[in-house]
């Protein structure tokens, strides 16, 4: 708990400031929380629902999640990827932090190494100290790409699985399909030399907010031991429904026991499925998602303000989420920016001292109201 995430300490105080000035007069940056209304067919398909009395949707569905909802996944990965998935390729989850844990659970035994690619979403190291593994952390390049050197370096016989986000939370950066392939390969060559089974696990809830139309491909097309771990929360803006998935590729190593595997920790962690009207819902909804050029419009708004004041920023490709460098310590300038009732999380909470994560899912008015903070704070180093 003391380790706990920088994201929810920062968000409780937050809370503090808010009661203390006014939530008008304090500018959050701090909760990857999607701000932009889900689309027009998401409401559509709730009140059909919900007029319908559709019988038993209120009552239990396989452990996997309803075979109707995971068809249409699988039709939908299918046709976008190079792989041919069906059903039974699908596994509904609580969102796609259900999703992690339950493949971290069914593929570690106890004392096996996971690799996380830094800056990193925090709760990737509880989800893996969940099930008994052992975090191991690479580092990044300049661009905020994956250190190559730093991952051969990791790869051992100790290794069970790779934790992949892209695009990126914290930086945005969307990963191109060189590097992806140069992972895969790594992981392949490492299992070829140790005799064992090296899992990728793509982490993609912005899959669908990427703004540079960067081709992302799906994981399991390049590494027959590739596993999508995933959600709507994003794309149809409703992480609070939590409604994710897990997508096995054709090829995966021992398939069948991985599924049964899958399975039992869903239902044995307790997380069981995905909520029934979720899953109906994300099912008539799947080619549908929200108005991201809202996302890409702050995007370019805040950027060019902020690299105006001389902050240093890679601009990313897609997420909500921008990292600047630090012009000092990166937990000191979040307090410099607090006392302009600034709140962002300092880059140390996500294994990258010297930056901070600022998530501009807010709305306009907070991006525009809190520029002169963020000039002023700048101005004093």
């Amino acid at each position: 708990m003391s380790d706990s995430s920088w994201i929810r300490k920062m968000f409780e105080e937050g809370l503090n400031l808010k009661e203390k000035y006014g939530h008008k007069n304090v500018y959050d940056f701090s909760l990857g929380n999607p701000i932009l209304d889900p689309p027009e067919e998401f409401f559509e398909s709730l009140k059909e629902i919900s007029e319908s009395r559709i019988k038993g949707i209120h009552g239990y569905m396989p452990n996997s999640g309803f075979k109707s909802t995971r068809s249409k996944i699988s039709q939908k990965i299918s046709e976008q990827s190079k792989s041919n998935l069906n059903s039974d390729d699908i596994l509904m989850t609580s969102g796609a932090a259900g999703a992690i844990n339950v493949i971290l659970h069914s593929i570690l035994n106890q004392g096996e190494e996971v690799i996380i690619f830094k800056p990193f979403f925090p709760e990737y190291k509880f989800y893996v100290d969940n099930h008994g593994g052992k975090s191991l952390f690479c580092d990044f390049e300049e661009d905020f790409t994956p250190s190559m050197d730093g991952l051969k370096s990791l790869l051992s016989p100790k290794t069970k699985a790779i934790i992949l986000n892209s695009p990126n939370n914290p930086t945005g950066i969307t990963y191109s399909e060189k590097i992806i392939k140069e992972i895969c390969e790594l992981a392949s060559e490492s299992e070829s030399k140790f005799n064992s089974n090296i899992f990728i696990i793509s982490d993609e809830p912005y899959r669908y907010l990427e703004y540079e139309n960067q081709k992302q491909p799906f994981i399991f097309d390049l590494h027959k031991n590739g596993i999508i771990a995933s959600s709507f929360s994003k794309d149809l803006s409703i992480a609070g429904e939590r409604v994710g998935f897990i997508a096995l590729g054709e090829k995966l190593n021992e398939k069948e026991t991985v599924i049964e595997a899958l399975n039992f920790s869903n239902r044995t962690l307790g997380f069981v499925s995905a909520p029934a009207i979720g899953q109906r819902l994300v099912e008539n909804s799947i080619n549908s998602i929200v108005n991201i050029s809202k996302y890409k419009a702050k995007r370019d708004y805040f950027y060019t303000e902020l690299t105006n004041y001389g902050y240093k920023i890679i601009k990313p490709s897609g997420g909500f989420y921008l990292f600047p460098k630090s012009p000092i310590n990166d937990i000191e300038f979040t307090e410099l920016l607090k006392k302009e009732r600034i709140l962002v999380v300092p880059g140390t909470g996500f294994g990258a001292p010297g930056y901070f994560r600022i998530s501009y899912s807010v709305d306009d008015s907070v991006i525009k109201n809190s520029l002169e903070g963020f000039k002023k704070a700048i101005k004093k180093i």
